[in-house]
């Protein structure tokens, strides 16, 4: 998987990393979180809603995810465990993902696998703090994660490129000294390749989230109204006013002197 960012009307590929997530394509707004932990919290966010987050803590997943099914013991309406009921974020990008080695109690799978039921794609292998500091620079910028279709060969240039950017002699073809074995760097070596696979990315167009109205998109179909906890606190307002009511007033005079 490759990410892409916009600067300007150009087109930069930032890096290629590999993806943990739903295998497709995304494009939305980049925005960067800077929590050490809380990322179930963080994707379920209604607030990031169309966006692609960045999480700049280096290491992500390590504590799993807690059951989808548990509902919060005040208000069974919402998860226990998350901000809402869904994955809002568009896409996630991490520095480093643990897979499968997640260690917590409440632990029921890992977050690629939560990420795959959602059909939310992710990828890691990000510098994402170096990411993060370009965003802080440039401003807000669009993003896109591009799930790779293949490979093609493109031809390499005669030569090899060295550090300093000089390129090395061209191939020369074998002589009578190399005793027709294939000598490194020739036509017949193993550095002899004139063509090299490079991996080819879906092309998306680039999608601006903030065109919708995304206050809308967050907001419930149908009010909803949380009776069980209106009903606690007006009754525990009730009991603590008659307490407070129902207690005899002492009256204390002070010493004539």
């Amino acid at each position: 998987m490759a990410l892409e960012v916009k600067s300007g009307d150009e087109a930069i590929r930032f890096c290629e990393g590999k993806s943990f997530g739903a295998e497709r394509s995304v494009a939305g707004e980049l925005v960067f979180q800077t929590g050490m932990v809380g990322y179930p919290e963080s994707i379920t966010d209604p607030s990031y809603r169309g966006q692609i987050l960045v999480v700049t803590f280096p290491l992500v997943g390590n504590y799993g995810v807690p059951s989808r099914e548990t509902r919060d013991p005040i208000l069974p309406d919402l998860p226990a465990h998350f901000e809402a009921n869904e994955i809002h974020i568009a896409g996630l990008v991490v520095a480093s993902y643990c897979g499968e080695d997640y260690s917590h109690y409440l632990a029921e799978s890992s977050l690629g696998t939560w990420l795959k039921e959602q059909n939310v794609p992710a990828i890691c292998g990000v510098d994402t703090r170096a990411l993060t500091k370009r965003i802080r620079e440039e401003g807000s910028m669009l993003g896109r994660m591009l799930m790779q279709t293949g490979t093609r060969h493109e031809s390499i240039p005669n030569g090899i490129a060295t550090p300093s950017g000089a390129m090395t002699p061209a191939a020369a073809a074998p002589t009578e000294q190399s005793h027709g074995l294939s000598v490194p760097g020739t036509v017949n070596g193993y550095f002899g390749n004139t063509t090299k696979q490079v991996p080819v990315f879906e092309e998306i167009e680039w999608y601006n989230p903030n065109i919708r109205n995304l206050v809308a998109d967050g907001e419930l179909v149908s009010p909803s109204l949380h009776r069980r906890l209106n009903l606690i606190v007006v009754h525990s307002f009730h009991l603590h006013t008659q307490n407070l009511f129902s207690q005899p007033v002492r009256r204390v005079e002070a010493p004539v002197r």
